[in-house]
């Protein structure tokens, strides 16, 4: 399972020219489920997501959450995070999970931010052709890969 998270000011996600989900100050997540990722994974990279410090404290230093801000999670759905481009100029998709099993994980990661207490946490339109936009506060870009916590006992 992947998630790339980045720190937002705000952003919006847009199907068919109507907004259907957005944030203010917090996380733009973009999450990818690939074949063999379980609700185990969606429960640590939740945990991982919500507690993850890279908001400014007092003293200018990123040693603050989510939670501790306050702030809104917009997750959106996007396979291509499994993309295998090991080979060639043209991306694999074979490792990407099937969308009805990918949806249940990404829905499932959903539901423990706000169990985790993230006040609020909207969503995209999984497999809908959407348009994301937002202001990336920083930049600040992280990217978690639970493949790599596992391999390391995380």
């Amino acid at each position: 399972m992947k998630a790339v998270i980045q720190r937002v000011s705000e952003a919006f996600v847009t199907v068919d020219e109507k907004c259907v989900g957005k944030c203010r100050q917090g996380f733009m997540v973009l999450f990818g489920a690939a074949e063999g990722d379980t609700e185990a994974d969606a429960e640590l990279l939740a945990r991982k997501t919500a507690n993850l410090r890279i908001f400014c404290d007092e003293n200018d230093k990123m040693n603050l959450s989510v939670l501790d801000i306050d702030g809104e999670i917009l997750a959106i759905s996007q396979f291509t995070l499994c993309a295998d481009v090991k080979k060639g100029n043209r991306p694999s998709f074979i490792n990407a999970m099937e969308p009805v099993a990918a949806e249940k994980l990404y829905k499932h990661y959903c539901q423990c931010l706000r169990e985790l207490g993230v006040k609020k946490v909207d969503e995209g339109v999984f497999g809908a052709d959407m348009k994301v936009s937002l202001i990336n506060d920083g930049p600040v870009t992280i990217i978690y890969d639970t493949d790599i916590w596992s391999k390391n006992g995380n």
